[in-house]
Formats: C-alpha cells, structure tokens, sequence
C-alpha cells in the first residue's frame, strides 16, 4: 500500500513539489543548543541535521517535518520561509499500555487515563495488531477481513481516538505484533512457520507464525503501521519481531545466525523506509537477554545491527523475565534495580556509536519465576530509578491485564526529575 503522502508528492504534485530550496536550523526549544542529527522530512525525502543543527533540502509544496529522538516531533506547513528556526519540545515518554481490548473497555481505559492524568505519565501504548493478530479498528486492508483480524471492533474511528488522546497530552505509540499472526496464517498457510514434518508450526500457546524470510508477508504489517501511523499516531513500535525462540521450527530459507538477522534488520529498515512520509519514531521490542547476548539470541536479534534499523529498541527488562539472572545476581527479585541499571548500561555500551535510544519495557505485573511476590509501589519505584539512572528516553509499564492504579503509580516517582544520561 503506497503512503498517502508519498502518492500525494509523486503522482499529483509532481517534481515540482520539492523544486523549492529550504535551510535552517533545529534547536532543543528548552536550551536553545543545537540538535545534531535530527531527521527533516519533505514527502520521501530525508536530511540529517549537520553539527550545528543546519539542515539544507528542498521544500516547495509540501510541508516540512523534523523529528528527533528524544523530543515531540513537528510539522511546519509549506510556505512557511526559508529560513527556519525549529524548536523541538524535549519529551520522554512514560507510558501505560492497553490490549485491543483494554482499549475499548472502560473500566480498563478510564482508570489508565486518570492514572495518566494523576501521576504524571504522558504516554500510552496500544495495540493495534495484538498477540493474536486481531485488529481493533476498521482497517482498510482487504487481508485483514479475509484472515478475520477485524472481527473485535474496540475502536470505532482511529483516527478520531488519536485526536482525542492527542488533545489530552498523550504521546501515542502504536504496538504491532508482527510475526507471531494464527489469523494470517490462517488466511495465507503459504507463507507459514513449518513443523518438522511439513505442517503448520504453532508455539506454545498453540499460535502459528508467519516465515520472517517470507518477504511478501511483510506488507501486511507495514501497511497496519501505515495506517496507524496515517491516524496520527507518534511512533509505530513492533513486537514479536523475530524467529520464534524454540527448537525444530522449519522456514522457507536455511536459518543461520546471519540470515535470521538480515531477515529482521531487513523488516525494520523496509519500516524506516515506508513511514519516512509519516515523520512518526520507529521502535522494536526485545528480549531482556538480547542486551546481554553477543549473538542474535536464536531469534535473529543482534544488539548491533538493530541499532542501525530504529530510533528506539525497548527491552523487555523485567525481572521474573530474568529467570538465570545477570552476572552477580542471581534472584531478580533481590536486585530489581541492578536488573534494570545493568541491562541498560551494557545495552548502551554496545551501540555508543549509533544514534539509537532505549526506552524500555518495565514489569507491573505479579512475578511468575521467583515466588510470585507483587509488583506495586514499592518494585516500580526501583525499576523507574534504574532506568532513569541509565538516562533512558522514558520507560513502558506493562501489566496485560491493564490494571493500574495510584497505589502502585506515585507522581513523585513519576516525576523524578533525575538528568538524563546521554
């Protein structure tokens, strides 16, 4: 599916919509200093903001949008001059995260929103193709019908719940699960993750996979971030962007460390390449052990080649997750901070030389893998410490259930004004 604004610059517009020369300069609107690297958008095309925060391209018809890693993105309406100073309002985003159903349900959605309104928090998190392939809003795709994916309808107009969020303050990120799919594989068994004996491969919970070496699969999900990224959405984030991570599975080319990590890096990048008209972050979600793996983890996710591909990479750091422990920890449970601090830490060493953010996943949820202790105030005051200690980009509280309160929530963790780290 072409991008409406890609189709918009070429087919009606024309050349002459980027014939006209800008220049000018972007700035973090809080110091007035310089904001080296940041992305500046005309329709497909793309500059790097130099050093000094210039930036040269062509602009004429179509509006100008800068983004930056690390701050609320912007748009300026073509026109507008030539000579453009741009300020970018620092963000980081703290976000809550509702299922296709927590979305629709308000005794899941109202609570989430005064915990949002009450403790600080400036995000949330939706999903808007989940765990089991469902799409909750009235998408256009003709696959989706066909897979049955649009049968739960908890979101009647997209875009209208992005307005409404938006004008609330909320920082909106979409969550696309995109290789773990039963209802795509239901509708296209030909492009499927395949057992040993030829059938369709289902994991643990009985769900088939869709083959990451199957590129013609990919369109399904980069058109749903399309359009979530259409609607107004701030970043698209995918999940479940990765091999499975069990024995036995056969695929459609020879898995070998190599060719598992250019399947994923090589999804992430074609991402980058069709929501470039959309100025919205690119982010993808791992696993915890990933920051500490040297090698792709079985599941095509290499540390170092998933910095070239994103904006943001958001470990999943929670502790029960840690069923080893990290070196010099051995309960989790004991070290939440260290967890979360160390994780970080060896994640940000291994890509310093990139451009790459980390916001990550944090658990507020009951613990499943060392005695099943509460996740409330007390262990997600540690884990927001650590992170912000490590001077991540924000952080993600997941709880599957949706259920999150000011008990567990405190503003005054929230609102921890520690500086961050660069």
């Amino acid at each position: 599916m072409k991008s409406l604004l890609a189709a918009a610059a070429l087919l009606v517009l024309g050349p002459a919509a980027y014939a006209q020369e800008r220049e000018g300069m972007v700035i973090d609107g809080a110091t007035d200093t310089p904001i080296a690297g940041a992305i500046v958008t005309v329709g497909q095309r793309t500059v790097l903001t130099d050093p000094q925060g210039r930036y040269r391209t062509e602009g004429g018809t179509l509006p100008l949008q800068i983004r930056a890693p690390g701050y609320r993105r912007e748009t300026l309406p073509a026109g507008s001059g030539n000579q453009d100073t741009i300020r970018l309002t620092p963000l980081a985003p703290k976000a809550l995260y509702l299922t296709v159903y927590g979305i629709g349900a308000p005794f899941l959605l109202d609570p989430a929103l005064e915990v949002i309104q009450k403790s600080g928090l400036n995000a949330l998190v939706i999903d808007l193709k989940g765990d089991r392939g469902l799409i909750p809003y009235p998408s256009a795709l003709p696959l989706a019908a066909k897979a049955g994916a649009l049968k739960l309808r908890t979101i009647p107009d997209l875009k209208a719940l992005a307005t409404s969020l938006k004008a609330k303050g909320i920082y909106l990120i979409a969550r696309i699960v995109v290789f773990k799919d039963d209802l795509l594989v239901s509708a296209r068994p030909d492009w499927a993750v395949r057992a040993p004996g030829g059938g369709i491969w289902k994991d643990r919970e009985g769900l088939a996979w869709i083959d990451p070496f199957r590129k013609e699969a990919w369109d399904y999900t980069l058109s749903v971030a399309e359009e979530a990224a259409a609607a107004g959405f701030d970043e698209i984030q995918f999940d479940y962007v990765r091999f499975p991570d069990a024995a036995g599975p056969a695929y459609s080319q020879t898995s070998t460390e190599t060719s598992r990590v250019e399947a994923i890096t090589g999804f992430l990048r074609e991402a980058k390449r069709r929501l470039v008209p959309y100025n919205v972050f690119l982010a993808m979600d791992s696993f915890g052990y990933v920051c500490w793996n040297r090698n792709d983890t079985g599941i095509g996710q290499r540390l170092e080649d998933l910095a070239t591909a994103v904006d943001y990479i958001s470990p999943m750091l929670y502790p029960s997750g840690f069923q080893f422990g990290i070196p010099g920890h051995t309960n989790p449970i004991m070290n939440i901070y260290e967890i979360v601090h160390r994780s970080l830490e060896e994640c940000k060493s291994r890509t310093a030389g990139t451009t790459v953010r980390y916001r990550p996943w944090l658990q507020a949820f009951p613990d499943y893998a060392f005695g099943g202790q509460k996740f409330g105030a007390v262990e997600i005051a540690k884990q927001v410490k650590a992170s912000n200690d490590a001077g991540t980009d924000g952080w993600m509280l997941w709880n599957p259930r949706n259920v999150y309160s000011t008990d567990d929530i405190k503003p005054e963790v929230v609102n921890d004004k520690t500086p961050a780290k660069r």
